[in-house]
């Protein structure tokens, strides 16, 4: 028991330092519930209550970015929190044996994302620069209008994935915001933090309320990542972030291989 709450520790303090530095925290949280032997969905729901004071927190560092964008913020607020909340639902009465065979399936996507997100933020800034160069010439606001109605849909869609499961919605989001027409780097992480932290806060709420948390490997991990957050980060970025990605990645796809053939 005592080596398993270790493990747990340590598993969230890394997932929360390479949360710091390259994201993917929960390809090394989420596994360590499963190794510890919880049942795929009490882990999944866990997994969600131990990392969400991290994420939490960090909104509050981007106060004067998140100003910028109180018309952005207020237009997602509520679709997010309506999203996390359907899928944070669906999970619940997902039976166990189901989620169980979609996981590998949901590991795998989680790992592509976060494979692909250097692409993904390169498209991101290519469409800053082109959006710029458009404004430059001419006032669109019948085609700012509709990339908002498609920011909004596609914000809903990615919440229910997110309160279902939540792998990679921040690359997903970041997308979304470039799509909305957001041009700074620094105010899109900003909200991609505080839509995150919505959706995954309705889904703790609802996961708490159905008693469907592990709370002794939940408060233990919530520590584990918060120390890893602020001290672990440190120790990665004597790493090259190349190098951290690199790492992450390799976890992702052998633990997706492993749920596989399982």
């Amino acid at each position: 028991m005592i080596f398993n709450f270790i493990m747990l520790f340590v598993a969230a303090f890394i997932g929360g330092a390479m949360n710091a530095v390259a994201g993917g925290g929960s390809f090394f949280s989420f596994p360590a519930l499963l190794f510890v032997g919880l049942d795929p969905k009490i882990a999944n729901a866990t997994n969600t209550v131990a990392l969400w004071p991290g994420s939490a927190a960090s909104v509050g560092a981007y106060r004067r970015e998140l100003h910028h964008q109180r018309d952005a913020a207020r237009a997602l607020a509520g679709v997010s929190l309506g999203g996390g909340l359907l899928g944070a639902l669906l999970l619940l009465v997902t039976p166990s044996d189901v989620f169980r065979q979609l996981l590998p399936y949901l590991m795998l996507g989680a790992t592509l994302l976060f494979a692909l997100s250097p692409r993904i933020n390169r498209y991101v800034r290519r469409r800053d620069v082109q959006r710029s160069a458009a404004h430059a010439v001419a006032d669109t606001p019948t085609a700012d209008a509709a990339a908002k109605r498609r920011s909004i849909v596609l914000q809903a869609i990615i919440s229910v994935y997110g309160g279902f499961f939540g792998g990679g919605i921040g690359i997903l989001m970041l997308a979304t915001l470039a799509l909305m027409g957001i041009e700074d780097m620094h105010e899109m992480n900003a909200l991609k933090t505080l839509l995150a932290t919505l959706i995954n806060g309705i889904a703790v709420l609802a996961f708490v309320v159905a008693r469907a948390v592990a709370w002794p490997e939940a408060l233990v991990m919530a520590v584990g990542a918060i120390i890893g957050g602020y001290g672990g980060a440190a120790l990665a970025r004597r790493i090259a972030p190349q190098h951290v990605r690199t790492f992450v990645m390799v976890v992702g796809f052998v633990l997706s291989a492993y749920l596989f053939v399982r």
